[in-house]
This record gives C-alpha cells, structure tokens and sequence, in this order.
C-alpha cells in the first residue's frame, strides 16, 4: 500500500517565513551573548573541577576504572608492547641518525606523557619510523659525520652530542607548534592530510626507510643522502659499493629476515587465536646479541654493533636552540605529520570501540610529550601504527596499558641496557624494514579507492610518486597542494543544471537524469552544485548563458524589442492623455508576451539549496544578473537560500536591484508564486498545493 502526502499552505517568500518563523528579536540575541560570555569567563570550583578533568583526562577516566575488568588486558598488552618498544626503539634511533639508546627513552618518557594527557584509549606513542627518517634527514644535513670515523673517539662523541641536540631540538620546536596549534584551536588542520595523502605518504615512506638500511645490512659504511632524489642517489651508491658487502653481516641480516618475515605473517593471521603476539623481535635481539658476543664477530668480521648503552636515565638539557632557525621548515612538515598519523589512529581506534576523541586536546597531549621528552634527548615521537595495533589486540582497553609499557622499557634503561653492547645494527635494520608491513600493503586499498572515487586515486598516487621520487617533505607538500587543487578545481568547475517538476508533486529533479520530469512552461529553473566566488564566478555565468541560450545577439534582439514595446506604451499612454483612444493600447505584459515566441523563457528560478557560500564576487555576479535580466524582460527568482548566501547578497545591495518578494523559501513556492503571476493579479492570501 503506497503512502501519500497532501500539502496546503500559504507561499512563502524568506521575508514572509521570517516573520511568520523567524529567531527572536536582536536585544535578546545580544542578552544571551552576554549571558554567554559571562558564563565562559566565570570561575567556580564546577568549572575548574572540569577544566582539570578536559586538560589532565587521566581525572576523568581513572576514577572510572574498572579494576576486575581491565586491568589484565592493560597489563598483558601494556607488557607486551614495552617488549616490541625495545627493539624499534633501538632500530628507528638509527634511522634517526643518533645512538641506539636515545630510542629507548623516546620509547619511555612521551608514553608516560600521553597516558596523562592523551585521550586515546588504545593509542601508543613512542618512535615512528616516518618520523625518525624526516628528523634524521634534518640531522644529516646539519651534523654529516666523516666517513671512517670511530664512534668511540673524543670526535664521534662530540659529534653524536651534536646530533642527539639537533634531534632533540626538531622535538622541542615540534612540541611548541603543537602547543601553539592547541591554544589556536587549530585541530582541524589536520584535515588538510586527508587519507590519501597519509596513506600514500607512509607507503613512499616505507621504500625510503628500507632502502636506507640497505647499507646496515649489507655491511656497507656509506655516506647518508639528503634533499631531492636522495632515494635513488642511496640505491646508486648501495649498488656501486655492492662488492664490498660484509658477507658475515649479508647472512646476519638473511637470517633475521628468514626468521621475522613468516613470524610477522603468522600474528597477522593468526591474531585472533593468539592471546599475545610472537615477540619476535625481542627474541631475535637477545640471540644475536648472546651469538656476536660468545664467538667475538665483531672483531672477527668487523661486524657493526650497538656499542655502550649507558644505564639510568639522562640528565634534563636543553636541545640544541640555536639550529632553530635552520630546522624550522623541516619540523613544520614533522610537527603535521606526527600529528595527522596520530589524530587518524586515535580516531580509526575510538570509532571502533565506540567512544570519542578531543582533537585540540590530542594537540596539547602530544605538545607536552615533545616538548617535555625532549629535555630528557629524546628526537620527536607520535603515536605508532604497530604497537597501537599490537596494543588493541592483545587486549587493552585504556590509556593505563602505557604504565606498564613504560616499566618495561624503565627496567631496560636501568639495568638491561649495557647488556645490548655486541648487538649488531643490521638486526635493527631488519626490524626496522620489517616493521614496515603495514605501511607497504596499503597498496591494497587502490583497486577500491580507484572504483569509489578516481580523484581520490590520483591525489594517492602523486602523493606516492613525488615522495618516492623527489623527497619526503617535498612530496608531502606536493601531495597537500595536488589535493586542495583538486578541490578548487571542482569547486570551479560544478555543474550547473536545468531541473523539471515530477508531474503532480513539488518534487524537482535534473531533466538530465530523470527523463520524466519536465520544465515548467514559461520558467528556467537551474540549481548549481558549489559555492560561488571568485574562482568559479565566470564558469557560472558562462553556463547560466548556455542554459538560458542568452547568446549576444539574443540578448541585443530581445533588448530592442523590449524598447519599441515600451516606447508603442509611451506613445499610447500620451494618446490616451490627449483624448485620443489607442486600439493597440494593452498593458506591457500582454503587448511583450504577444512579441514574444511560444515558450519563451519569462522568468528564471536559481535554486540556491547546494550554493554553500557566495563571495563578495558573487553577490556582484547576481546584481549583474538580475540587471541584465530586466533589460530582457525576464525576471529573477531566487529559492532554497541558506541564512549566510542571504546575508551577503542582501548586503551587498542585490535588494536594489531585485524584489525582496521574489526570495522563495522553496522551489515550489517560487513556481506556485510565477504561475499565479502570469495568470491572474496577486491576491493577499495565495496557497500552495500539492
């Protein structure tokens, strides 16, 4: 049994639903803005109370804990992912061209930090392997070590000083334009890295990091590139210096590779079955480490190990202030990248388990975690994908699992550490490139994202390409600029359409699409899918013309024909005056309609409904509409405004050129309104029905 609906009411213009609907008076507006105003700044004991608990979460939700429970999946995959933390710490240090310990407190102090202030539930934070190639990036061109320099020595130590500086620095300065971001509520810039962008962006990413631990594993003592096309100046130079590998440390990395790849594959398929994953990482680690240390391969085959591993925490300094200038523009692109990884993992996280985020609030969060942890030398850090994901599914459930992963890592730091000194750096280059699965199967996600929307396909793959090629920050802002282009090129290019009434409902459609809804005699309905500003002003006018089939010459021919009508007007009201009666005396409507051929366009009707803002441009492309419409005898309707599209036309004078009474709050009120107008003389009381 099919429904209907039957509506009888009175035409509305927006003047006449305002009154009839409209907000109330202006005096109690501007009462309630006070009002408002004065309770945003009023200080009371509720206020602080919940100013404390939306800045320090950790008040919110501790309370709330439930012991039974959570505790023990906080606890296994708090413990859990401290063992995973281990081993990246260590291996993305060297991506970030600084001592494999300052990983490990990177990988302790901002998870201490973001269990205080963060909001993610199933968010972990420590070292980011995209993040620590960037920063090593800044590193490298502002402290390039010799070739053939030995660590050890008074030189590579005061080097490795300047270097952790420079890093720690990139972190302080990363953590300020977060601060910064918070105070400005300015979150949702990290709109601006849409999921294409991220996702191509980490995927490129991952071929660099692998192809710069091409040389760790292969034994290779070779210098790091930087800037534009560095990735393939990296592989010329690996491949160039192939003949020298170090076969002992080529094996060394085989094996790790034999043994971490099918261990990956297997927690990922097997991730439901398994309480806790394999960690193969840490396993691998203390092997190597007991194996180059019982059979001497670091002074047998020259192996490249850790090297001392000082026990305890680092004395509070401040970074390296003065490279600031020179960092700046690098950490830009970091301090949006640490952020954009972060927000999106906390999002994907809460959506899944059903609660929410503070965006601003995960600026402050992250804010605090680089710029404190980076007086303890740690380089900048965000939330990671591996352990965020090994975090979720071993079973946590809140920001306390990071208690527990700190004090895993704190007992590495105190008593552990040293015992790390014969571990070779090509077994954290094969953790570091493993690590990477999850970036390099996002090329798994193109066949959809080609068939769902094919813009979105090619914002992913320039983004991918310019990274890969170019650099990363430089493909990073290409991808940013290709993506906000692609949004003002539709913008500028909307399509504008002719719409027809489903005969017998208020209904209105495209004639384009829906072959059985027909024009309105007499009326041009259009409706235009975007804005209308500066940018797109001439392509809307351009396709109103063509709609309308208002050539040149059309416009001129109509436009003399409405002048010898309103001159024969002139010439019979002056007959009428001297006594003389004019046979040919008829109002203008009749003598111009009777001019006019069959199904002339009489009045044109723009559908505003999807028009989400106008410019000062567009409200200037209106008045030059409605002008040029009254030199051809056709008048301007306008319909479906929203409040703002209103405000401005209406300030920009278009009621001097155009009757407030043809603002229609609907289509159908607009045609209803036309059609009585062509037929009869308006009557005060005029009804719309359907």
């Amino acid at each position: 049994m099919s429904a209907s609906v039957a509506v009888y009411r009175d035409i509305y213009t927006e003047d006449r639903f305002r009154q009839t609907y409209g907000t109330e008076d202006q005096s109690r507006g501007r009462e309630r803005l006070r009002d408002r105003l004065a309770q945003r700044c009023s200080c009371s004991q509720v206020d602080c109370l919940h100013l404390l608990k939306k800045r320090l979460p950790v008040c919110s939700w501790l309370p709330k804990y439930k012991i039974k429970k959570w505790l023990l999946g906080d606890i296994i995959a708090g413990l859990t992912v401290g063992i995973v933390h281990i081993p990246q710490g260590m291996a993305f240090a060297l991506l970030t061209s600084v001592a494999p310990v300052y990983g490990l407190y990177t990988s302790f102090f901002p998870v201490v930090l973001y269990m205080l202030f963060g909001t993610g539930h199933h968010v972990s934070t420590g070292t980011f392997a995209v993040l620590s190639l960037m920063t090593g990036s800044v590193v490298e061109q502002l402290v390039p070590i010799p070739l053939g320099l030995n660590s050890s020595s008074p030189e590579g130590a005061e080097l490795e000083a300047q270097r952790i500086g420079v890093a720690s620095a990139v972190a302080f300065l990363s953590g300020i334009m977060m601060l910064c971001m918070c105070g400005l509520q300015l979150g949702f810039l990290s709109t601006y890295l849409s999921e294409p962008i991220v996702k191509a962006f980490t995927s490129a990413a991952a071929f660099h990091v692998t192809v710069s631990q091409l040389q760790s594993m292969l034994g290779l003592r070779l210098p790091r590139y930087a800037g534009v096309f560095s990735l393939f100046k990296t592989l010329a130079s690996v491949m160039e210096n192939v003949p020298h590998t170090n076969l002992a440390e080529l094996v060394i990395s085989l094996l790790c590779l034999a043994v971490l790849v099918p261990v990956k594959e297997v927690n990922s398929h097997f991730r439901e079955r398994l309480s806790t994953p394999i960690p193969m990482e840490i396993i691998t680690v203390i092997i190597a480490t007991g194996i180059t240390y019982a059979f001497s391969l670091d002074s047998k085959y020259d192996i490249q190990i850790v090297g001392h591993i000082p026990a305890g925490f680092p004395e509070p300094r401040l970074p390296a202030l003065e490279t600031v200038p020179e960092i700046a523009g690098d950490t830009v692109a970091i301090t949006l990248v640490a952020y954009a990884v972060s927000v999106s993992l906390a999002m994907i996280y809460a959506d899944k388990h059903g609660y929410s985020i503070d965006p601003n609030q995960e600026l402050l969060a992250h804010g605090i975690s680089n710029t404190v942890s980076s007086l303890f030398t740690c380089f900048p850090n965000s939330a990671t994908l591996a352990t965020t994901n090994i975090l979720e599914s071993a079973g946590g459930h809140t920001q306390l699992a990071g208690l527990f992963t700190s004090l895993v890592v704190l007992i590495v730091l105190l008593l552990i550490g040293p015992l790390f000194y014969f571990l070779p750096k090509a077994v954290l280059a094969c953790i570091n490139v493993t690590s990477l699965r999850q970036m390099f199967l996002l090329f798994q996600d193109l066949p959809d994202l080609w068939r769902i929307s094919k813009i979105d396909f090619m914002v992913w793959l320039v983004t991918w390409l310019s990274v890969v090629v170019l650099n990363v920050d430089l493909g990073l802002a290409i991808g940013v600029v290709f993506s906000m282009m692609t949004v003002i090129c539709r913008t500028q290019r909307a399509s504008c359409s002719v719409l027809g009434r489903a005969a017998n409902t208020e209904i209105y459609r495209s004639i384009n699409n829906h072959n059985k809804c027909y024009e309105v005699p007499g009326v041009k309905i259009l409706t235009y899918n975007g804005p209308i500003y500066y940018g797109n002003r001439s392509f809307f006018k351009a396709d109103v013309a063509q709609l309308l089939g208002l050539t040149p010459e059309r416009i001129r021919s109509r436009e003399k024909a409405l002048k010898a009508i309103e001159k024969r007007e002139r010439e019979a009201i002056s007959s009428v005056e001297q006594g003389v009666t004019d046979s040919s005396f008829s109002s203008k409507n009749v003598l111009f309609r009777s001019e006019m051929a069959e199904g002339e366009v009489q009045a044109v009707l723009i559908d505003c409904s999807s028009v989400i803002f106008v410019d000062v441009a567009g409200a200037r492309l209106f008045i030059q509409m409605c002008m040029e419409c009254q030199k051809i005898g056709v008048r301007l309707y306008l319909a479906n405004c929203n409040e703002s599209v209103l405000k401005i036309l209406t300030s920009s004078g278009l009621m001097n050129y155009m009757n407030p009474q043809h603002i229609f709050v609907t289509i159908h009120d607009a045609v209803v309104y036309i059609q009585q107008q062509r037929e009869k003389p308006p009557e005060n009381n005029t009804t719309v029905w359907v």
